[in-house]
């Protein structure tokens, strides 16, 4: 297995958090998907994409009808996606994702966790170096499925890395090749259980065990935060 799946596998960060976390998560992301595309998810191959992870994590069908039903009417809430990129202690890069229906509260909030932590908040694109955007495919594993006859078919489509994990097949592509990696596996009747973008860091750092302690503290409170989507560092 390359290195996309060596970092997926030793990221501390936990995406999801706690259930709560996850479901507004999920929320806001069709949310920005029904504002973009539409309701109708036969026509919303990102609102498609959304149900299936709401799916996966076991967010309730109720949750997610409210969600798009909302996002069709007025009282909706216009979130904006912004990207925010800073240095923590210890020369760690951190990326944080937001969505935020009030960009000043957001970027006030993410500039005090890095300055009381020691760190920096830098400016847009400042890291992008450090990071390689991917998008990521979980289906699920089936007998009939030969691995690397499935990777040489979707080497065409963009995907650069694929391999298996427990009862999954995680497949890694390019970040534009989201749309093509999703429309080829529908057509060819793969189950898929889930699908994000990741920004996997070309370099790690390693810490010490109280250094570590000291990020990770600084990871929780921008997990904690409501307007973050994901956080991304380099820490290994």
């Amino acid at each position: 297995m390359g290195r996309a799946f060596e970092f997926r596998k030793a990221r501390k960060m936990k995406r999801w958090g706690q259930m709560a976390k996850t479901f507004t998560r999920i929320g806001k992301d069709i949310a920005m998907a029904v504002k973009s595309g539409g309701p109708d998810p036969t026509t919303n191959s990102r609102l498609r994409a959304l149900i299936q992870n709401a799916k996966a994590a076991n967010m309730p069908k109720d949750n997610v009808e409210r969600a798009i039903k909302k996002a069709s009417s007025k009282e909706q809430e216009d979130y904006k996606e912004v990207v925010y990129e800073g240095y923590g202690p210890y020369g760690i890069a951190i990326v944080v994702e937001t969505a935020t229906d009030n960009p000043t509260r957001t970027v006030a909030s993410v500039r005090s966790y890095f300055t009381r932590s020691g760190g920096s908040l830098g400016t847009t694109g400042s890291l992008d170096f450090l990071f390689e955007r991917k998008c990521i495919f979980k289906i699920k594993s089936r007998e009939d499925i030969d691995i690397e006859e499935l990777e040489l078919e979707l080497i065409d489509f963009g995907a650069d890395e694929i391999g298996a994990d427990e009862n999954e097949i995680v497949i890694y592509g390019t970040f534009d090749a989201y749309g093509k990696i999703q429309q080829f596996l529908e057509e060819k009747g793969y189950e898929v259980i889930s699908s994000d973008f990741e920004r996997i860091p070309t370099d790690t750092k390693e810490l010490t065990e109280e250094q570590e302690a000291e990020i990770e503290k600084l990871l929780g409170k921008f997990e904690e935060d409501d307007d973050v989507q994901n956080v991304f560092h380099n820490m290994k």
